[in-house]
């Protein structure tokens, strides 16, 4: 799909800006903030990492009980074509609920229609919203440290597996 250099879509009420080589904070949260399960967890997991390197360079995901952080930087896949935030954000959201609804006792709606994303500014800022995600579920006294919590994915460790 080509894409200009800054490209708005709307979804709901909130605009979703779309640039070329920016790297992204992506949030989006359980319907009604429905606590997942650990199976359901172990399936967004894999969704967010089943289009690693395809669709975008993954830096770091964590699957809370009730929402979902990612830090991510689209790829180009030519000069004028790239995958946007919102056809990123709809895949994972489609792709992760359709399989989270085989499980047995699901509810039909896994995640809240709207989600959230902010463009990365700097190297700083990087590594800042990397240790936001990676100390999540810290903060939420789940774990007493990053390394602890099954749904945390970072591309300094897992990345050079």
């Amino acid at each position: 799909m080509p894409v200009a250099d800054d490209t708005y879509a709307y979804r709901g009420d909130l605009p979703h800006l779309s640039k070329r080589g920016k790297t992204y904070l992506l949030t989006f949260c359980t319907w009604r903030r429905i606590v997942m399960n650990r199976q359901a967890r172990d399936i967004v997991l894999s969704t967010v990492l089943h289009d690693r390197n395809i669709e975008y360079a993954l830096h770091a995901a964590v699957i809370m009980p009730e929402h979902v952080h990612i830090l991510l930087t689209p790829i180009e896949k030519d000069e004028r074509a790239m995958s946007t935030i919102p056809i990123i954000t709809q895949r994972l959201k489609s792709v992760s609920a359709h399989r989270v609804a085989r499980l047995p006792n699901q509810k039909r709606h896994v995640w809240q229609d709207e989600s959230f994303d902010h463009i990365v500014r700097g190297q700083d800022s990087l590594r800042a919203k990397a240790d936001y995600i990676c100390e999540n579920p810290v903060r939420r006294g789940l774990v007493k440290a990053p390394d602890d919590w099954p749904w945390l994915w970072r591309w300094w460790v897992e990345g050079s597996r």
